[in-house]
C-alpha cells in the first residue's frame, strides 16, 4: 500500500505544482508517470508509453483541424455576422444570441475559441446598456454548453474516458445535460442582472476592441495549458456592414459541416459509436485539398497544449491504474458506507479545484478516479460522469480562471471591472456548491433510485 500511496501523492504534487507553475501539467506529468512506473511500480517503459490515449489524439487533432480550417477561410465569422445581422435592434435577444454564437464556437473543437466572442459581446453589451455581468455569464454559460459536445474537447474527453473504463454513456446524453444546465444558468442570470437596463452610451469601440484584442492575445498564451491561437480581426459592432451571402468554399464548409453533426448523430443515435476524429480527418483533408493555404492556416488551430495535457494525465493515470491505486480508491470508497456524499464531495473538488486550475486536467484526472464510486458505490456512471464534467465547467466564469479573467479584461467601462471581478467570484464560487448539490439531487439520487 505504501508504493501505491506515493504514487498518489507525486500525482496530486506534480497537478499543484504544474498549475501554480502555469506550466502544461500533461508535459510535468508524462515523464513523471515513466519514472514512477520504471522506479517504484516496475513497469516496463514500453507498457507505460502505451497508456498514451492515441485514440483521444486522434478524436482533438481530427476535429480541431476541421474547424480550424472553417475559421480560417471565413465560414466561422459569416456565420456570427449573419446570426447577429437576423437579431438586429432588438436587445433583449442579444445576450441569448451571444449565449449560441458562444456555444457553437465552443463546440468546434477547443472550448477556450469561444473567448475571441468576448470582445464583441462585451462591446455590444456596452452600447446597448446591458449588464456587462449577464453578457458575461451569458458567453460563459454558452462556452461550457457547448464544450461537451461530442466535437469539442470536455465531450471528448469525458465521454473518451468513460467509454475506455467501459462505461454506458452516450455522447449526446453528455451533451444534452450540459446544455440544459447551462440554460437554466443563463435564466438564473436574466433574473439577476437582466431586469434593469443601464444607459445606453456609445463607447470608445476602438478602445474597447484594443482592450478586448489585448485580452485575447495576452490570456491564451499564459495559460500554461493551452496552445490554441485566436485571431483579433474581427470588426466591431459599428464596423459591421450588411451581411453578403457565403463564398463557394463557405458554403462547401457549411455543408461538410452538416454533413459531420448529422454523422454524429445518426451513428451515436444507432450505437455505432462514431470516430469523430477520422471523419473530421476526412472533411479537413478534402477542404485543404481545394484550399490550400486555408488548410495550413488552420493547423495553428490545433490545440496542441490541450492534447499534450490530456495524453500525460492519462498516461499516469495508467500507471495508478497498474499499480491497483484505482482498486484501492474504491476499496476506500466502499467503506465510507454513503457513496452520494463521497460522489457530491468529488463534484465539490472538481469545481473548487477547476475554479483556479486547468478544467480539462480536472477532467483527465477526476474521471478515471471516480470509476471506483462506480464499481463500488452503486452509482450510475453515466450520471457520476455527467456531474464530475458539468461541476468542473460551470465554475470557468471565475476571475480566477482564463475565461473569466477574459471577460473582466473586455468590459469596457474600466470602472465596472472591480465589480465583475466581484460578482463573477461570487458566481464561480458559488457554483462549486450549486453545481454539485443541484446535479446530485437531479441526476444521481435519481439514477440510483431508478437503476
Amino acid at each position: 500500500m505504501l508504493e501505491q500511496l506515493i504514487a498518489l501523492a507525486i500525482f496530486v504534487a506534480v497537478f499543484a505544482i504544474a498549475a501554480v507553475r502555469n506550466v502544461n501539467i500533461g508535459i510535468a506529468m508524462f515523464p513523471v508517470a515513466c519514472v514512477v512506473g520504471l522506479w517504484i511500480a516496475d513497469i516496463a517503459l514500453e507498457d507505460v508509453v502505451a497508456g498514451f490515449p492515441l485514440s483521444i489524439l486522434v478524436l482533438l487533432v481530427g476535429v480541431t483541424y476541421f474547424f480550424g480550417i472553417a475559421h480560417s477561410n471565413g465560414t466561422i465569422d459569416w456565420l456570427i455576422e449573419a446570426s447577429l445581422a437576423k437579431v438586429g435592434d432588438r436587445v433583449a435577444l442579444l445576450p441569448t444570441a451571444f449565449f449560441l454564437l458562444t456555444a457553437l464556437i465552443s463546440a468546434m473543437g477547443a472550448p477556450l475559441g469561444g473567448l475571441v466572442m468576448a470582445p464583441m459581446g462585451m462591446s455590444v453589451a456596452h452600447k446597448r446598456g446591458i449588464d456587462p455581468m449577464l453578457m458575461a455569464l451569458a458567453m460563459g454559460c454558452g462556452l461550457s454548453a457547448g464544450a461537451f459536445a461530442p466535437t469539442s474537447l470536455f465531450g471528448i474527453i469525458t465521454w473518451g474516458t468513460a467509454d475506455s473504463a467501459g462505461i454506458e454513456l452516450s455522447p449526446l446524453l453528455l451533451f444534452a445535460v450540459a446544455v440544459v444546465t447551462n440554460v437554466v444558468l443563463l435564466a438564473v442570470a436574466h433574473l439577476l442582472f437582466g431586469r434593469g437596463r443601464r444607459s445606453a452610451t456609445t463607447p470608445e469601440f476602438a478602445k474597447a476592441m484594443v482592450a478586448g484584442g489585448e485580452a485575447r492575445r495576452n490570456a491564451l498564451p499564459t495559460y500554461g495549458q493551452s496552445s490554441l491561437d485566436l485571431d483579433t480581426g474581427r470588426a466591431s459592432d459599428d464596423e459591421r456592414g450588411p451581411v453578403g451571402r457565403p463564398t463557394g468554399l463557405q458554403a462547401l464548409t457549411l455543408g461538410s459541416m452538416v454533413v459531420l453533426v448529422v454523422l454524429v448523430v445518426v451513428l451515436a443515435l444507432r450505437d455505432a459509436n462514431p470516430d469523430i476524429g477520422v471523419i473530421g480527418f476526412a472533411l479537413g483533408a478534402a477542404l485543404a485539398l481545394i484550399d490550400p493555404r486555408a488548410g495550413k492556416a488552420a493547423m495553428s488551430r490545433i490545440d496542441w497544449g490541450s492534447v499534450l495535457l490530456v495524453g500525460g494525465i492519462i498516461t499516469y493515470v495508467g500507471v495508478l491504474t497498474q499499480m491497483g491505486v484505482i482498486d484501492l480508491l474504491g476499496e476506500k470508497a466502499a467503506d465510507i458506507g454513503a457513496p452520494v456524499i463521497a460522489a457530491l464531495m468529488l463534484c465539490a473538488a472538481a469545481g473548487l479545484i477547476s475554479a483556479f486550475a486547468s478544467t480539462t486536467g480536472m477532467l483527465a484526472a477526476l474521471v478515471p478516479l471516480a470509476l471506483p464510486l462506480i464499481s463500488e458505490g452503486g452509482i450510475p456512471g453515466w450520471a457520476m460522469i455527467c456531474a464530475i464534467g458539468v461541476c468542473a465547467s460551470i465554475v470557468d466564469v471565475s476571475p480566477f480562471s482564463t475565461v473569466g479573467a477574459t471577460y473582466v479584461a473586455t468590459t469596457v467601462d474600466e470602472e465596472q471591472r472591480p465589480r465583475m471581478t466581484t460578482l463573477l467570484t461570487r458566481w464561480g464560487l458559488s457554483m462549486v456548491v450549486v453545481g454539485p448539490v443541484a446535479l446530485t439531487l437531479t441526476l444521481i439520487l435519481p439514477g440510483m433510485a431508478f437503476s
